[in-house]
């Protein structure tokens, strides 16, 4: 997978966690809970977890929400942090 690929990828894979457990990554832009960088480190966060071959399975299992991110997961405090 070249690089464009596996950073397109995983930016899906963090806004899908995302949404998954009700972070609204726009939102918190506008509140200034979060910038560009942030969004950035995110992803790259995701492309250096190990566990991230299991997201799309844990995304389609909770495709109706979750309450938090698989324990694994990179972003689980930024995602909580958003949360809040």
């Amino acid at each position: 997978m070249g690089l464009l690929t596996r950073l397109n990828h995983h930016t899906d894979l963090i806004t899908r966690m995302a949404s998954t457990v009700n972070a609204d990554f726009s939102t918190a832009m506008v509140d200034r809970r979060m910038n560009g960088q942030d969004l950035r480190n995110a992803v790259f966060a995701c492309v250096g977890c190990e566990g991230g071959a299991r997201c799309p399975d844990w995304l389609e299992a909770h495709s109706a929400g979750a309450e938090d991110t698989p324990a694994y997961c990179r972003n689980r405090d930024l995602l909580q942090r958003l949360r809040d």
